[in-house]
């Protein structure tokens, strides 16, 4: 035979390799579906926003960003409470605003158990705590202790925001407690945009005023404010914000938790924004992406290591997307 083959044997050989070559296609396409598919789920991101305007201005912000990197983005308007629920229950994947060490008590239940995972600090600096017109200030309210002084020129109220913010049943849980000179004291639950009313008119007034006051935030700015001593306990002093995800979300989408590790915001940026947002009467959307097209130096190290959605590089798609 001289090393050749017979007629029969060659068409057995051929037929043998066309069949493998089918079910290395069909093994190939299989795979190539479930990677499509993983890839796919990641495609759409959802995101909470609790309504404070430091965090729809961070969630907006990067919303420009993913869309930009050819993401859809799903952001839902929840309570922190329902927000840590949502991320427990994967109906979230991201959250931009856990406060600490404020909302310690309420995510470490979550942390303990694995369900919520803490990714990175974004913002280093922030306060938050009862605060006062420094003129009021000046007349001796200075600390929680002194509150029993000035409690009916307060007419026993204190402004807090949002029902089921962690603030206010703390608050709430120390004044029925009769703790930390909060004893007899009603904790009036608005919104942050009711609670600041409140504060402006008494400001004008020069009215006696006690309030839930945080930074970043145009009220440092707006009003001269100061902010009382106590509360260390739930407040401590300054504080950060966490980027919080559901379990496994940075190993399932790690082009995302790429982004998110890199996203760092700073107190002078929100500061900005939120007054565009509140002083200005502008959406968050168009504050945030006019910030970002005119301080590209801020952000362009936040997409290092980042690309878009069908892997091409995630900077000069952002860049195009905002018309830079």
């Amino acid at each position: 035979m001289s090393g050749a083959f017979s007629k029969n044997e060659a068409d057995s050989m051929t037929a043998k390799t066309i069949k493998l070559l089918g079910m290395t296609l069909a093994l190939s396409t299989a795979l190539g579906s479930g990677a499509f598919a993983q890839d796919a789920a990641c495609n759409t991101v959802t995101m909470s926003d609790v309504g404070w305007t430091d965090i729809t201005t961070t969630t907006a912000t990067a919303r420009h960003i993913l869309e930009g990197l050819g993401y859809d983005v799903d952001v839902k308007v929840l309570s922190v409470p329902v927000t840590f629920a949502s991320l427990e229950s994967d109906d979230v994947d991201i959250f931009l605003g856990n406060w600490m060490p404020s909302q310690q008590a309420a995510i470490q239940p979550y942390l303990d158990s694995g369900e919520i995972e803490s990714v990175a600090v974004n913002l280093d600096g922030t306060k938050y705590n009862l605060a006062v017109p420094t003129y009021l200030y000046d007349e001796g309210l200075k600390t929680y202790e002194d509150l029993p002084k000035f409690k009916d020129q307060l007419d026993s109220k204190i402004y807090g925001i949002e029902p089921g913010n962690e603030a206010n049943t703390f608050l709430v849980d120390e004044a029925e407690k009769g703790a930390e000179g909060l004893g007899g004291f009603e904790v009036v639950e608005s919104s942050e945009q009711g609670m600041l009313a409140m504060v402006g008119r008494a400001y004008k007034s020069q009215d006696p005023i006690v309030f839930l006051g945080w930074a970043p935030h145009p009220m440092n700015a707006n009003y001269d404010i100061q902010y009382l001593k106590g509360g260390e306990d739930f407040f401590g002093g300054e504080g950060q914000v966490h980027t919080v995800t559901r379990k496994g979300y940075v190993e399932e989408c790690p082009n995302v938790g790429q982004l998110l590790n890199n996203m760092k915001f700073s107190l002078d940026m929100e500061n900005k924004i939120m007054g565009q947002i509140l002083d200005e009467g502008e959406e968050a959307g168009d504050a945030t992406e006019a910030w970002l097209k005119a301080n590209p130096d801020q952000w362009e190290g936040w997409l290092d290591g980042v690309n878009t959605v069908d892997g091409k590089p995630g900077l000069p798609a952002v860049k195009e997307s905002l018309g830079l």
